[in-house]
């Protein structure tokens, strides 16, 4: 049975809270960490509000853990088949016309992330990145500009790949007023601590 939105952002609050709790962090220090209001957190872990790709990374690499340990796992630990229309939806960050992701593979101790996007026009999209490990992107149709700072940018077009270090700073930008399909993977380091998503300056 799919998870609600409302009992899924009560889980992720209960999960952020108990990890906190056993990381002897007090809400003001896990903020202050994760560079996020003190307010914000507490709601965030009353369920009362959800966390953004940013936010879930950013509590993720000031908890030690990997972002999938923020997520509730799934029933089984063997094997995960995600219907069209379920998987945990997580925004790009945290403001209204933010693009939303779909988490495909995103779960406790797996170093593997696969996240789809649909993003449409006027969505906001262009974060700056930076995170351990290595990244692939491929896009499934749409116009795309994946832009990495110093090294250059590549306009991709539908079933082009992308793949790079994925501690060089990127962001994406959609191209045209045509939706963009996008599936985004990402490989921890075996040993790696949890992403760390940038805002550009």
């Amino acid at each position: 049975m799919e998870i609600s939105d409302v009992a899924l952002a009560a889980r992720i609050g209960a999960t952020i809270r108990g990890l906190r709790e056993k990381s002897g962090l007090s809400t003001r220090e896990l903020a202050r960490r994760a560079g996020i209001s003190q307010p914000f957190l507490s709601q965030l872990e009353r369920g009362t509000s959800a966390p953004s790709m940013i936010t879930t990374y950013r509590l993720a690499e000031a908890l030690g853990v990997l972002p999938g340990a923020l997520l509730p796992a799934p029933e089984s630990a063997h094997v995960t088949v995600v219907r069209a229309d379920s998987g945990a939806s997580i925004p790009v960050a945290n403001r209204p016309d933010a693009a939303i992701g779909r988490a495909l593979v995103m779960q406790p101790d797996t170093t593997l992330e696969v996240i789809e996007y649909v993003v449409t026009p006027g969505q906001y999209l262009q974060e700056w990145f930076q995170l351990p490990g290595q990244l692939a992107l491929y896009l499934v149709s749409g116009l795309l500009d994946v832009e990495v700072e110093g090294v250059g940018s590549w306009r991709l077009h539908p079933r082009d790949l992308i793949a790079h270090d994925a501690a060089l700073r990127h962001r994406w930008l959609l191209v045209g007023d045509e939706p963009a399909l996008v599936l985004f993977m990402l490989a921890h380091p075996a040993e790696g601590t949890a992403a760390r998503p940038v805002h550009s300056s």
